[in-house]
């Protein structure tokens, strides 16, 4: 492939420059960013294929036969797909596409569980110049209908159900609830993954292999330019619908692949396992992406982490010898209050780097880690890399350097920011605070594996992103840099609420909770949990005349979880006369949670009625001001 031919960039340019000069372009760029704040163009004029990146360039050479996937489920089935055979199925998938008129620019749903086939959809997708958009499988029929009308998708591939601890999770009926009042989505392909029995929408669904039938064992990839959409993938804010993040291509693919090097240290012949899903932002770029443009064989697990046995983990990486571990600190958790015994009658000594994201992980689970998992191994074999980043971010931006901070890592914190990542944490007023001060985590320059934009709505994407601090990126988040310049991250600064490392918005929860008809006004509320991260704590009131009893808090609750998914937990349900707001009306969330969690109040100086707090304080005794 070509590579470019470029004046001389300033040493930040020239860094990421070198980094995309790794991967196979179509045709060289001619300048390496065109930052015009708050948007950044990055390799301008140069093109390349996402697909192309994360095959072709493999199946030419010595890793042709080498295994790309390992994908299991609960039920003991495992398949085992060569690059070869991953290019071949990728290719009739986008072969068939085309023949349905899927060009470059149009956007392809995929609402899929974890499968091989979920994984080539996306790669087909891609080589087509198409753009995809993948919904996480445990959404329900509300939310899955918010984000198919948003990206205005004719064509949708699915399957007929997924696995999760022994039971069949209805997909394609889900799909077809989403879908009653919608007439633009002209095919549906379902593809037969668990043998559940699913209706077929005649002249609209059809099933995966007759969607093959005619296909092509080669469909030529599409040269698409560096700033040419990838994907679209939803993330959730703290008012109005969920945030269609925009990635483009060749930044992205630039960024991943170098973080994951930098990082991990990621081989060819590593056997790498993400436990994250596809739906969400790691599954993309560290489970698809950046391992497979690498040449790493990835292992894909369908199913839950304690079923059929609460070893199935350990199992899978002792039979599969795997050399990367990435997780979310929750699972980790979940295993501590196991217990260690059984984890140790499994063989682990193939693991030699161990990740962690998706939130905090703090010090007791990160020695943890170390120690049941790593086998209390030096930190040299066996490193700990706990990753910040979000869905905007593309990839990794605060990590420990596999080769370099090894033995200077300090449990729970991320310490410093990768690469060509300029962070820093400032004050309400944009300025640096002091060492060992909370503040805000923004980003101070642009980096190839950002988000460009909000899918139709570049007012929104300015307004969230880059209107709190001039010219920089800010995060939402909370942390604190100490005096080695190290970062702690503290959690969410905005409304957003994290459960299991899945972000969800107080809007879509209170959208649910209002459908039911006896609710007038709800809020929800992030509470810390120590197992799960946070879980929810719903505040309604209820309609005049209507008394809440135990049915009704069930059917609130199962209203939620018929919208949004089963992974919502909420905790408590708590039915108030009023809910405290600002004179302008926002509900202020930050002083119910307070009151749940029996921290200081804070300032109420923008509460419209005092009193608030005191009828509710009155009406649940273990409220404490």
């Amino acid at each position: 492939m070509d590579t470019p031919e470029n004046s001389t960039p300033c040493s930040y340019e020239n860094f990421w420059q070198n980094e995309a000069e790794k991967l196979p372009w179509f045709k060289p760029w001619h300048t390496v960013l065109d930052w015009q704040p708050p948007h950044a163009r990055w390799f301008v004029g140069g093109e390349i294929n996402a697909s192309y990146a994360c095959l072709d360039i493999h199946i030419h050479g010595e890793l042709k036969d080498k295994t790309a996937l390992v994908w299991c489920d609960e039920t003991g089935v495992e398949r085992h797909l060569t690059y070869s055979d991953l290019y071949k199925l990728v290719n009739r998938i986008a072969d068939a596409l085309k023949q349905k008129g899927v060009k470059k620019g149009d956007v392809v749903a995929i609402f899929m569980p974890l499968i091989p086939e979920a994984v080539a959809a996306m790669l087909a997708v891609a080589r087509l110049g198409a753009i995809h958009c993948v919904i996480f499988s445990g959404f329900g029929a509300d939310a899955l209908r918010d984000r198919i009308r948003d990206v205005k998708a004719t064509l949708i591939i699915t399957a007929d159900a997924g696995r999760r601890r022994g039971k069949c999770i209805p997909l394609k009926e889900t799909l077809d609830r989403a879908l009653e009042l919608d007439s633009m989505v002209k095919t549906v392909v379902v593809v037969k993954s668990t043998g559940y029995a699913v209706s077929m929408h005649e002249g609209r669904d059809i099933y995966f292999d007759d969607f093959l039938a005619q296909a092509s064992s080669y469909c030529a990839p599409e040269a698409v330019e560096s700033h040419h959409p990838l994907f679209i993938l939803h993330t959730s804010g703290s008012t109005g619908a969920p945030k269609g993040v925009v990635h483009a291509t060749g930044g992205y693919l630039t960024y991943v692949y170098s973080t994951l090097k930098e990082a991990f240290g990621i081989t060819k012949d590593d056997v790498y396992w993400c436990t994250a899903d596809i739906g969400w932002i790691t599954g993309h770029s560290y489970l698809v992406y950046a391992p497979l443009m690498h040449g790493a064989t990835v292992m894909l697990y369908e199913g839950s982490h304690d079923y059929p046995t609460d070893v199935a983990w350990w199992q899978i990486i002792e039979r599969f010898k795997v050399t990367i571990f990435y997780t979310a600190p929750t699972a980790l958790r979940l295993f501590m209050k196991q217990g260690v015994d059984d984890i140790a009658r499994h063989n682990l000594s193939s693991l030699r780097v161990l990740g962690s994201v998706g939130e905090p992980l703090n010090p007791q689970v990160w020695e943890w880690y170390a120690r049941v998992v790593g086998g209390g191994r030096d930190p040299l074999r066996c490193p700990i890399i706990d990753t910040w980043w979000q869905t905007e971010t593309g990839g990794f931006m605060i990590a420990p350097k596999v080769l370099r901070d090894h033995d200077a890592v300090k449990p729970g914190s991320v310490m410093h920011p990768l690469s060509g990542i300029e962070a820093d944490i400032v004050s309400s007023d944009g300025l640096p605070v002091e060492p060992g001060s909370k503040g805000f985590l923004v980003i101070k320059k642009p980096w190839p594996g950002m988000l460009v934009g909000i899918w139709g709505d570049n007012e929104r994407y300015k307004r969230t992103y880059w209107s709190r601090f001039t010219g920089m990126f800010d995060t939402s988040d909370c942390a604190i840099k100490d005096r080695d310049g190290c970062f702690w991250i503290l959690g969410r600064s905005d409304e957003v609420i994290k459960i299991s490392a899945h972000r969800i918005g107080t809007a879509e929860i209170e959208t649910a909770v209002l459908s039911q008809g006896a609710v007038a006004e709800s809020a929800a509320i992030g509470v810390d949990d120590s197992l799960r991260g946070q879980t929810i704590v719903l505040f309604v009131v209820l309609r005049a005349g209507i008394a809440i009893s135990d049915s009704l808090k069930k059917e609130i609750i199962e209203r939620v979880h018929k919208s949004l998914g089963r992974f919502i937990v909420i905790t408590d349900l708590f039915c108030v006369d009023r809910l405290p707001k600002t004179r302008s009306g926002k509900i202020l969330r930050r002083v119910l949670r307070a009151l749940v969690q029996r921290e200081p109040l804070g300032d109420l100086t923008t509460l419209e009625d005092g009193a608030v707090i005191e009828d509710i304080c009155a009406q649940y005794k273990q409220f404490e001001k």
